[in-house]
């Protein structure tokens, strides 16, 4: 249930104009992933940066990053199934319909996600298995797999990466109950004997309630062998690493709204001086059960992002860091182990700006970004649109984007990040038609 950032995402996407920008140059009649061919139309947004990161599995190498925090998560859940390899192709109906996403959901923009054809697309969300593995009987399970999302280039923001989900199912009966009960007393009493400090909200609110057909009691011990479980994740996670050595690790639950969940969380962790969010989980909706034609049960599930949390624990300064396959960067982790990244170089930045008139098909934020991705690759660290304004005769738009060419793994010559700059702004020219000013 790949709940992290979403609520960032949602407001960001509402803000932007969600109608998909098509290309003016001609697409071609295939795409290729993992093997196979695929028919494109005028859906087909998927970029040849993005077709080369499908299939790399990053989590699934035992001495990576993500790869060393998804083994420490999955040995926290003993006796979960834990899954990878997933085929991140799915139809819209798995990433969004089967999970009761609304029709005008931003997310199903071609502004948001990758779409291979009208038919099919990248899963934008671990959840888009949810339904499929439920449906297998699995009782306790964890989900590992690499997602993709159009989104700005900034230093915490990468259109792929990799989320990891967990669910657990009990009985919407006396034996359930009986279950949840002994749980939450074990949870309940690991917790009271560790160094660790919750801020906790109610488990079921108006602002927050159960859902209608679950029994009050059941609902109330589902929620709260959730909180029980995650806080002894966190535990796991960030004890001992979080601050001053001898103080307690501080976690805080806030209320929060997904479309597949009821009640509805957030999780933060107060990691060396400031509160973060780690992750978001809630009580699965009663239809993604009904779905999977699991009946008599009920579920809670978590997702969480990779990334996120492996770059607080291993002080990993730039998203780009995780797809080097510099030696300078591999070697410093060890399977097992959680340890400090060393930075082994800062290359100086090399600014570039862009500033064009908008043709009639106009432009959105991460069409820019995808193209500038697909020209220059892992060479920019970050974009930022720095002036935007309509000409007040001609009624005409124009943006300028000031892009940072700079290298994690080497330094860039000025004459090195004119040429790709001038490839962006002849890409720009060809595809959207603008007017350089």
């Amino acid at each position: 249930m790949c709940i992290t950032l979403c609520c960032t995402r949602l407001h960001r996407s509402i803000l932007r104009n969600v109608h998909s920008r098509r290309f003016l140059s001609t697409l071609p009649g295939t795409v290729s992933l993992l093997g196979q061919q695929y028919p494109t139309d005028s859906t087909s947004n998927v970029t040849s940066a993005i077709i080369d990161k499908v299939g790399r599995n990053l989590y699934m190498n035992p001495s990576h990053p993500l790869g060393i925090l998804q083994t420490l998560i999955s040995s926290h859940y003993h006796g979960f199934n834990s899954m990878t390899g997933l085929s991140p192709i799915v139809t819209p109906a798995k990433n969004f319909d089967d999970l009761g996403f609304p029709a005008d959901h931003p997310g199903r923009a071609a502004t948001d996600s990758y779409y291979i054809n009208r038919d099919l697309m990248l899963r934008t969300h671990t959840s888009a298995h949810e339904v499929e593995v439920f449906a297998r009987r699995e009782r306790q399970w964890l989900l590992s797999a690499d997602v993709y999302r159009r989104d700005e280039i900034d230093a915490s923001h990468y259109p792929v990466f990799h989320q990891m989900e967990g669910a657990r199912v009990f009985s919407a009966d006396a034996n359930g109950q009986a279950e949840l009960e002994e749980d939450n007393a074990r949870l309940a009493h690991h917790l009271e004997r560790s160094n660790i400090v919750i801020e906790d909200v109610p488990h079921i609110t108006a602002s927050n309630p159960r859902q209608d057909m679950h029994d009050p009691v059941l609902a109330e011990l589902v929620a709260h062998n959730l909180k029980l479980s995650l806080n002894s994740l966190m535990l796991t996670l960030f004890g001992g690493r979080a601050g001053v050595e001898g103080e307690p690790l501080r976690v805080r639950w806030i209320e929060a709204y997904f479309p597949f969940t009821t009640p509805s969380y957030e999780v933060e962790v107060f990691f060396r001086g400031k509160w973060l969010e780690i992750l978001g989980c809630g009580v699965v909706q009663q239809l993604t059960l009904d779905r999977a034609q699991v009946p008599n049960s009920i579920s809670w599930a978590f997702g969480l992002g990779l990334e996120r949390i492996a770059m607080i624990l291993f002080s990993i300064p730039d998203i780009r860091l995780f797809w080097s396959q510099d030696p300078r960067f591999l070697s410093q982790f060890t399977t097992g182990k959680i340890s400090t990244f060393k930075p082994y170089s800062k290359y100086p930045a090399c600014y570039k700006d862009v500033s064009f008139w908008l043709a009639e098909i106009g432009l959105h934020d991460n069409d820019f970004c995808d193209l500038v991705r697909d020209v220059a690759g892992d060479l920019v660290q970050d974009v930022v649109l720095i002036d935007s304004f309509i000409h007040p005769k001609t009624n005409r738009s124009s943006r300028c984007y000031r892009i940072n060419y700079c290298s994690m793994d080497r330094s860039l010559s000025n004459e090195e990040a004119n040429a790709t700059h001038a490839q962006v702004i002849s890409t720009l020219k060809d595809k959207f038609g603008v007017e350089i000013r």
